[in-house]
């Protein structure tokens, strides 16, 4: 099994690399975790103090059974993955049910913040887009999956995006196996998780003779 990190902004295009990877690997090898699934229960508070939730800070995120469910995977173990709602900002009672695969990506702005977390993965990615690209597509997304106003969005990248970006999540490049390059017209991408579905690919070979060998 191989447990890989893939963080970035938002807007960097980490779900749009996520998927080219999970479509390069044999079907059915590959369960992704998303950090957006592990932000905190906050049922006990009302539901306008829930509404002022900064999305974009660590404290917003429970850590503690982020790590711990990605543990049981990591030991075959399968898990109830939590379910969260923007709309009521708080965890739902439905839950994910994720058995162990070959593959296990953490997807998030921030899965490379905790060292808890970041110290159980066999690879750590991050995926670098500059702000100003990062700015259109959340706008261009925002605008049209949730018809959010163009004002709205450009306060909300100076007062929360941003801020938290170079507080928070630029910071954990530093702690990326790999960088890949995701910018509108180019294809650096492209190259960068061809080469990176090859390394894995590989890695889970070698896992495989190293089981037989035994």
């Amino acid at each position: 099994m191989m447990i890989i990190g893939i963080a970035g902004g938002t807007g960097s295009g980490k779900t749009t690399v996520v998927n080219k990877i999970v479509e390069a690997l044999p079907e059915g090898s590959v369960a992704v975790i998303p950090q957006d699934s592990y932000y905190n229960d906050q049922s006990n508070l009302p539901l306008e103090i829930r509404k002022q939730t900064n999305f974009d800070h660590p404290n917003a995120f429970d850590w503690a059974l982020f790590s711990h469910q990605i543990e049981e995977l990591k030991a075959g173990r399968a898990i109830e993955q939590p379910t969260y709602s923007y709309i009521t900002c708080t965890r739902l009672s439905e839950t994910v049910h994720v058995e162990p695969k070959d593959v296990i990506i953490v997807e998030g702005i921030m899965s490379l913040y905790d060292k808890k977390l970041r110290d159980q993965m066999d690879l750590k990615i991050f995926v670098d887009a500059g702000a100003d690209e990062r700015l259109l597509r959340v706008i261009v997304r925002d605008m049209a999956e949730r018809g959010h106003p163009l004002e709205m969005l450009v306060n909300k990248y100076r007062n929360v995006l941003k801020p938290m970006h170079d507080e928070f999540i630029e910071p954990t490049k530093q702690y990326a196996d790999i960088i890949i390059p995701n910018s509108w017209g180019s294809d650096h991408n492209e190259q960068a998780i061809q080469m990176l579905s090859k390394f894995i690919l590989g890695q889970l070979r070698e896992q495989e003779a190293l089981k037989h060998a035994k």
